[in-house]
């Protein structure tokens, strides 16, 4: 991967990759640690012409699939979902091995927030997923869930994020990695339910009305983000920040 790694200055790591996005934070108690990764325009768009794809590169790439690589569930909105056209996660034989010797099952799973599900039983999501597809709705929510997928039920009016965050804990997850969009993200920081952000800004200017990195309540005070990471590749930036009152601790390594 041609990536620079510009913070740490520690060269230690076998890889580039594994200095920018290694040595994760010990897991909460009661919830999975989340991480978030995003990729966003200088100016703040997450889509051109409705998707992320515009923004993205080879070694961003490289890093989405690394950080997929390392945790136990993939969590996405059902926009995101649709606009990404997502697909189960398929890990090389190489990355399979090294999830099997951590004691993770081979793949990670994908975990969908909604309330209004677009997704019917011959989908990819669902009829190739080798772990079950699990749809997260709110308790009240009138949709039919795939036959296929596995269905979890918090809140009513709208997805208890904590309440779902904890129920993945209960099965084993301990690392979560969001993948938003924007709506879904925003809630999760909102709630202090966000350890990690990777932000991937692509070099250029989107303007429009695409969604910012975050959509929801406003943060008063704002989340506080402290740098663990910073990389490059070309003109492409990679920043890694502890989020929230992560910001305020001293980071394992």
């Amino acid at each position: 991967m041609n990536i620079e790694v510009l913070i740490p200055a520690d060269a230690s790591a076998a890889t580039p990759l594994e200095r920018f996005a290694g040595g994760t934070r010990a897991v909460p108690p009661h919830r999975p640690l989340v991480l978030a990764n995003m990729v966003a325009s200088v100016d703040g768009a997450t889509a051109v012409d409705g998707e992320s794809r515009g923004l993205s590169g080879p070694a961003d790439r490289e890093v989405f699939h690394h950080l997929r690589g390392l945790v136990d569930v993939v969590l996405a909105g059902s926009g995101t979902m649709r606009a990404d056209r997502y697909r189960p996660a398929n890990p090389s034989d190489a990355v399979r091995g090294e999830r099997l010797a951590r004691g993770q099952h081979a793949v990670p799973g994908i975990a969908v927030v909604t309330r209004s599900l677009r997704l019917d039983d011959s989908a990819p999501l669902v009829s190739r997923a080798e772990v079950a597809t699990v749809v997260i709705t709110p308790e009240d929510a009138d949709l039919r869930v795939p036959a296929g997928a596995d269905h979890l039920a918090v809140g009513r009016g709208a997805v208890d994020l904590a309440a779902a965050l904890g129920l993945l804990h209960e099965r084993g997850a301990r690392l979560v990695l969001c993948e938003g969009g924007p709506t879904l993200l925003g809630n999760l920081v909102a709630a202090g339910l966000v350890d990690e952000l990777f932000l991937t800004l692509s070099p250029g200017l989107a303007a429009g009305d695409s969604s910012r990195l975050l959509s929801g309540p406003e943060l008063v005070p704002m989340s506080p983000l402290r740098l663990r990471a910073l990389a490059r590749s070309g003109d492409m930036l990679f920043v890694r920040y502890d989020v929230g009152d992560a910001a305020g601790s001293t980071p394992l390594r």
